[in-house]
């Protein structure tokens, strides 16, 4: 007999709430019921899923039993406005939590409410994945590392051990960062910058080794 799945409603309707729509959908997760998203007409369909609201009628919506939990799907772009709503909703409607199939997690990480982790991610013993975070496909977290809340890891991300990661942290495709590193809030890298160092200033980081380069 098939799971009956939890219905599940989508922050964001751009291109990457179509990627947690499929994944959440064909990885027998949840069953998408559709989007919140202030920049769209309600009504419109964007792949297959109507856009139910504004942000300010969800609440409204989960009360009256449309859904049953929620995801935010913005980007790297978004990082502050993904924590302020995460922290507006999460004490009233529960967070759902996409963990890919296909992804190696082992059985001692701790993964936190809301957290999206795509296809072909290997999650060492220990590790400790933060509320609202998003790994995007083939990320690597060795063990015993930490991953802040409402962080995003581009692909191929490589992150060694012991590695502590902040808030709001952005890692660009391919980022690679050796064991022991510590990373602050509200730092971003480049594309396939690898971080050699602490990294202790918020702001932009690129290059083999990594360097600050702007705020």
């Amino acid at each position: 007999m098939m799971k009956t799945m939890k219905r599940l409603a989508i922050i964001g309707s751009g291109d990457l709430g179509q990627q947690m729509a499929y994944h959440a959908f064909s990885d027998n997760h949840y069953q998408p019921v559709g989007f919140f998203d202030d920049y769209q007409l309600v009504g419109t369909v964007k792949y297959g899923y109507p856009v139910l609201g504004k942000l300010n009628e969800i609440k409204f919506f989960f009360d009256q039993g449309k859904f049953d939990v929620i995801m935010i799907a913005l980007g790297y772009r978004h990082l502050s406005l993904k924590e302020n709503i995460f922290n507006k909703f999460k004490n009233s409607i529960p967070f759902g939590t996409i963990l890919h199939s296909s992804s190696y997690i082992d059985s001692t990480c701790k993964i936190g409410n809301g957290v999206f982790i795509y296809p072909g991610c290997v999650l060492d013993m220990n590790t400790v994945v933060k509320d609202n975070v998003l790994l995007n496909v083939g990320c690597i977290i060795a063990h015993d590392s930490t991953i802040g809340e409402h962080s995003f890891l581009s692909p191929s991300v490589q992150v060694a051990g012991f590695v502590n990661i902040g808030r709001k942290v952005s890692l660009g495709i391919g980022t690679v960062v050796i064991d022991n590193i510590s990373i602050i809030d509200n730092v971003r890298t480049g594309a396939g910058a690898v971080v050699t160092k602490n990294l202790n200033d918020h702001g932009l980081y690129v290059g083999m080794p990594a360097f600050f380069k702007k705020q």
